[in-house]
């Protein structure tokens, strides 16, 4: 279990994150999703106990990271894939951080095999592996010592379509067996694949969070025209809001029989009518972390509040 309760961080004048709480169950996958700057990282920091907080509270089975007795026999964690030793051999690496979590020596053959660096990429430097070898690396480092929980920071950077694949599969094997993990990822198509819970952040603040299929339902329909522009004042005259969608289509927020009917009364043509999905996260994302859109509904707030 992972709890973050009104989490703010300043860096002097910067709020970096503000009052950001959410929580990741036993036996699940948590999607951490955010364009950057947005706080992810200092996020995953604070639960991991790296950064302090200016205020509020994360804690992993109920306690404080560093306040967990030998943490990475509960809290597995991947932040840089690049911060191992590079003169040392895979082997090496994993060999002396059994030693210091007190982790059977057999663990470190279990874990390079279940990341694929068992043999001859083991022995090694880590200084001569490629990226998605040392991202391997993290995430045997990850498992050594047999965590109930995962903390992953871009965990599949690196790793071909194979390994990505693969992750996928890791992870959720680990969250069924009733683990939690927590990860971010820029590779949405496969957070969507394996997450059971989202969080978005944007500009410090969490703007969503759910469950995926709560989430990802509420996509709406995507609607495409020649003339764009006529298109948008026909949905606005029916009261529907639209957020862009990839290419040159719209996202309306409504059902495709509400659209369509709008378009028709507009004398709008469309070329496309179908209810959001395929790229759902994606579409999902832009609409909660597009720049344009949070200066519509601040300038919409500014409005309302000036007229009562």
């Amino acid at each position: 279990m992972i709890t973050v309760e009104h989490l703010t961080k300043r860096y002097g004048a910067q709020l970096a994150v503000s009052d950001v709480s959410f929580s990741c169950a036993p036996g699940t996958v948590t999607g951490f999703l955010g364009p950057n700057g947005a706080g992810k990282s200092t996020t995953l920091r604070a639960v991991c106990g790296l950064t302090l907080p200016t205020s509020g509270t994360t804690a992993v089975a109920g306690r404080p990271y560093r306040e967990l007795p030998n943490a990475g026999r509960h809290v597995g964690v991947l932040l840089d894939a690049g911060a191992q030793h590079a003169g040392r051999t895979g082997r090496e690496t994993l060999a002396l951080a059994a030693l210091v979590q007190g982790v059977a020596r057999s663990r470190v053959d279990e874990v390079l095999q279940q990341v694929g660096l068992a043999g001859k990429p083991a022995g090694k430097r880590v200084g001569k592996y490629s990226l998605g070898m040392r991202q391997r690396l993290g995430l045997a480092m990850a498992l050594l010592g047999e965590p109930q929980v995962l903390v992953l920071d871009e965990p599949a950077n690196g790793l071909d379509p194979e390994g990505i694949f693969w992750m996928r599969g890791l992870l959720r094997g680990f969250a069924d067996r009733g683990g939690t993990v927590l990860l971010s990822s820029h590779l949405l198509r496969e957070v969507e694949a394996v997450a059971d819970q989202l969080v978005v952040i944007a500009g410090g603040r969490i703007v969503a969070q759910g469950s995926s299929e709560e989430l990802l339902a509420s996509t709406g329909t995507l609607v495409r025209a020649r003339d764009r522009a006529a298109l948008t004042g026909a949905l606005a005259a029916a009261g529907i809001g639209v957020t862009p969608g990839p290419a040159d289509a719209l996202i309306a927020d409504g059902p495709a029989e509400a659209v369509g009917i709008a378009a028709a009364t507009g004398g709008v043509p469309l070329l496309e009518l179908r209810p959001a999905g395929g790229d759902r996260l994606e579409e999902l994302f832009r609409s909660l972390t597009d720049p344009t859109a949070g200066a519509a509904a601040a300038a919409d707030r500014q409005i309302q509040e000036t007229s009562a």
